[in-house]
Parts: structure tokens; sequence; C-alpha cells
């Protein structure tokens, strides 16, 4: 029989983070493809998908205890930053501004673990 393996407070804050964040960017990419025109560019949809991906990874790699998650952490953190940026973009559109502040707590949770082991 199979232990669950307790994280420790940060890591799971950080999964958390991360968790939210993909599932943040997933609905905001499907509301601006329904808006279009800005929303639907590439200057939009890039980081969201990126952002998407790079979430989900990390995450997963936290939580199976990977030696590489610290340095996903890391880059998840840039990813992050950089949609939360792409989002606040498209001025007071209240979808957007809550994807951006998804995607910084998440960048903020990310810089902490990857700053945690360097």
């Amino acid at each position: 029989m199979s232990q669950a393996v307790k994280m420790s407070p940060q890591v799971q804050k950080c999964i958390d983070a991360c968790m939210e964040s993909h599932s943040r960017c997933e609905q905001t990419m499907t509301y601006c493809l329904m808006q279009g025109g800005r929303h639907a560019d590439m200057a939009m949809m890039g980081p969201l998908m990126d952002c998407a991906d790079m979430t989900r990874m990390c995450a997963d790699m936290m939580m199976r205890q990977s030696p590489m998650a610290m340095e996903m952490a890391a880059m998840c953190a840039k990813v992050a930053s950089k949609c939360a940026e792409a989002c606040m973009s498209m001025g007071n559109d209240t979808m957007m501004k809550e994807c951006a502040n998804a995607c910084r707590v998440c960048a903020e949770a990310c810089q902490a673990m990857a700053g945690a082991r360097a």
C-alpha cells in the first residue's frame, strides 16, 4: 500500500497557485476567442497558451517531486509574469484583470519556490 507524500505548505501554495493560473488561462483563452479582435490575436493568445501549459507542467512536477521542479518554477514565474502583463494590456476588462491577478499570484509563488532552493 502506498502512502501519500506530505507537501510543505510553501510547495502546496505554489501548486495551488499554478493550478488556479492554469484554469484562469484556459477560461480566458475561450473568452478571448469569443471576443475576437485584439483579444484573439497571437500577442494575447500566445502568452495565455504558454502560461496554461507551463503552470500545469510546473504543478505536475512539484506534485511528483521532480528534481527539476525548482528550475521549472523559475521558468514558470517568468511565463506567468509575461501573461499577467499581456492580460493587463487589454484595458479595463474584468476577465482579463482576473486572469492577470491569478498569473501574478502564481508568478510570486513560483519565484518564492525557485528562490527557496537556489
